[in-house]
């Protein structure tokens, strides 16, 4: 195995939940970490950090090299915006290298306040492609966690035709749906992922085609494939884990750093102190099969036992890998005076004046014996220079004294120059409030009106509402014939909320193929099909997966040129009555909503695909039967077990109401409709998902 150059290798980014495990990272050699504060982070469980203990933590690291990365990655309510910009400037003063950020009302206002912070779009952000990475640019971040399941050749591509900085998960736990788009944690038990308590009900019991464990998937590792994340111009290796434990944190790093010096990792320690039946590397190399399915076994967890004493061997000592010269002066009736440098930053201290020598006086060899002992600082001696005479002499106690106080202001100068360059608030002058919805134009009035999105054309009928959402590949001049025949007088064409570079020609073909039709307008829900809409020069309209949950987000995607955007459906009614705009939002009223897409379809087979209609049930360990949709083989789609409908519940009054039809008959669809127009209740099952309850 061939070592990474080191101007072409990607940084160690290492998980830190608590100080045992920044320690491990620091001392295993991680070139940066990231971390939580105690709210606004996807991890709300682990330590995390605070107050002084911040400040404290980012200047330790800084001394030692390392880059700090503060994670302010989970979806914010009006009312949390005051402390989230709080959060905000917490991290940023305590000189924070970069912002790790999902909801654009955090992008914002970090952007505003703090224009030298870096943005790192976290992969709940949800970005898979080249189109959206342009748009996250074009907003100001300065570099993108890739989607774990991308491909290498997709990730080489977006870096190649964005130029932007990408991050990569290379060893970790693998959330089964693509994050940021998963919401069935919140949906089964009120604990969301996009606020940072998901719950992982994924990884319980489930099964879908004979088989169990199906929606849990083997962590995955690409610490092998390294060296091609370099080639294809990857600057960060991110490695998943803030709730582990420090020994797995030390075994990662260490694994990483292997093959960057172009040794073997230890995957067999890797492996016995955290997998799931071992790891995988399906997404990376297209491998998209069941061998990446796994689940945590016994055998798994007693694996960890034999090496976790091992393990922390690696962190017992802070290494000493930070070379430093030294100059030492020592002259008749002056203080002696000593001087060291990194080559970089350097300090200079006095000490005593020196002793007349009694024997031997000062020599290089015996001042070389006390200014070497750099143990317990990252410091270790690389040069000694002594200028001193016979007629002088240092005992071993300010020797050691001077070598002490030296690197301890060596370490405050190196500190000092990261704050030299830690971003600093924007010039004195007052805080201009995010962009809202108010800051942008009002287009017409409320509506007050039922939109209804269709899987299929065969699902329209007579008295539809006015609005109608098709899928793009149902688009035709039959179905756009056939919907205004059923009384629509506007017809949206839904761009996939998930296409990945592989197919993304096909969707631009079949864009432009309904601008033809004089289709205007489409509704999107990712960012890359929003960036795709400006492209094309179609009025798009936003779905409930752009997680909107705050008017600082609506009116920031609003100014990416959206019509209108329905808000998310993990938001509850109390929080859209605090929407500033609500003449330019929706909410769904109806559906079996979908909670999670998968890359992996949990329904595939031995030999693939086989004899797959493209609708399979997945039943959980309470005998609920979930329903399971192929999307042309690009992704499949989990959808809840029952309808959300709140169509006759006092919800606020927005611009529109959706009704989100899959699996329904055309009867059904129309008897629905009818129910949801004169707001009377839905019989048999249902439930009012978030609406009405306190997310957490």
């Amino acid at each position: 195995m061939k070592s990474i150059p080191l101007d072409k290798r990607p940084e160690i980014l290492a998980p830190v939940g608590g100080t045992q495990q920044l320690t491990a990272a620091l001392r295993c050699g991680a070139n940066a970490v990231y971390f939580g504060l105690p709210d606004f982070n996807a991890r709300r469980s682990a330590d995390n950090f605070a107050g002084e203990k911040l400040s404290e933590t980012v200047a330790f690291c800084h001394e030692r090299g390392v880059r700090v990365y503060v994670t302010i990655n989970t979806l914010v309510f009006d009312r949390e915006l005051a402390d989230m910009r709080k959060a905000v400037d917490t991290a940023c003063s305590a000189g924070a290298d970069g912002l790790i950020v999902q909801d654009l009302a955090v992008a914002s206002y970090a952007r505003e306040k703090w224009p030298d912070t870096a943005l790192v779009a976290s992969t709940q952000m949800a970005v898979h492609n080249v189109e959206g990475t342009m748009l996250l640019k074009e907003m100001g971040f300065s570099r993108a966690v890739a989607a774990r399941e991308l491909t290498l050749a997709e990730i080489k591509e977006i870096h190649d035709r964005t130029g932007m900085d990408i991050e990569v998960f290379v060893h970790g736990a693998h959330c089964m749906g693509v994050s940021g788009i998963c919401y069935i944690s919140s949906m089964i038990g009120g604990r969301s992922g996009n606020r940072g308590l998901c719950a992982q009900p994924c990884r319980l019991d489930c099964s879908v085609c004979g088989r169990d464990h199906a929606l849990s998937l083997k962590d995955l590792s690409y610490i092998e494939h390294i060296g091609e994340l370099a080639e294809a111009g990857v600057c960060s290796l991110k490695i998943e884990g803030r709730m582990k434990r420090a020994e797995y944190v030390a075994a990662a790093v260490t694994a990483c750093r292997a093959v960057m010096d172009g040794n073997e990792p230890d995957m067999d320690t890797l492996r016995a102190v955290f997998s799931r039946s071992g790891f995988t590397d399906g997404y990376l190399t297209g491998k998209r099969d069941l061998s990446m399915f796994g689940y945590r076994t016994k055998e798994d967890v007693t694996a960890a036992d034999d090496v976790l004493k091992d393990l922390a061997k690696l962190y017992e000592k802070e290494p000493q890998n930070i070379p430093v010269d030294m100059y030492l002066k020592v002259r008749p009736g002056e203080p002696a005076e000593l001087t060291v440098t990194d080559g970089k930053e350097s300090f200079t201290v006095l000490g005593a004046e020196p002793q007349i020598p009694r024997t031997l006086p000062l020599n290089e060899e015996y001042a070389e014996r006390y200014l070497s002992k750099t143990g317990g600082t990252p410091y270790f001696l690389r040069k000694l220079s002594v200028y001193a005479d016979d007629r002088v002499m240092l005992p071993a106690s300010q020797l050691n004294e001077l070598r002490r106080n030296a690197l301890e202001g060596l370490g405050k100068e190196r500190v000092k120059a990261f704050e030299n360059k830690r971003p600093k608030p924007a010039a004195d002058m007052p805080f201009k409030a995010e962009n809202k919805p108010s800051d942008a134009p009002k287009r017409g009035g409320r509506e007050n009106a039922l939109r209804a999105r269709f899987e299929r054309a065969d699902q329209l009928f007579s008295g539809c509402p006015g609005t109608v959402i098709l899928p793009l590949k149902e688009i035709g001049k039959a179905s756009v014939d056939k919907a205004k025949a059923c009384g629509a007088d506007r017809i949206m064409a839904e761009i996939p909320p998930v296409i990945w570079p592989s197919n993304m020609e096909i969707v631009r073909a079949k864009l432009a193929e309904i601008k033809e039709l004089n289709i205007t307008d489409v509704y999107v829900e990712n960012l890359g099909a929003a960036e795709l809409a400006r492209e094309f020069g179609f009025k798009a309209h936003g779905g409930p997966m752009l997680n909107i949950l705050n008017s600082v987000s609506l009116g920031k995607h609003l100014d990416l040129g959206l019509e209108d955007a329905c808000v998310s459906f993990e938001m509850p009614a109390a929080d859209m009555r605090r929407l500033e705009v609500p003449e330019r939002a929706g909410a769904v009223v109806y559906g079996y909503l979908p909670l999670m897409k998968f890359r992996a379809c949990p329904a595939r087979g031995k030999d693939g695909c086989g004899n797959c209609k493209g609708v399979n049930v997945l039943t959980d360990r309470k005998g609920e039967r979930f329903t399971v949709i192929c999307r042309d083989k690009q992704y499949s789609e989990l959808l809840n077990c029952v309808p959300l409908y709140a169509a006759d519940r006092n919800l606020p009054d927005l611009s529109f109401k959706m009704l989100y039809f899959t699996t329904e008959t055309a009867e059904e669809c129309a008897e629905i409709t009818r129910l949801a127009e004169e707001k009377a209740p839905l019989p048999g099952r249902r439930t009012a998902g978030l609406y009405f309850r306190e997310l957490l």
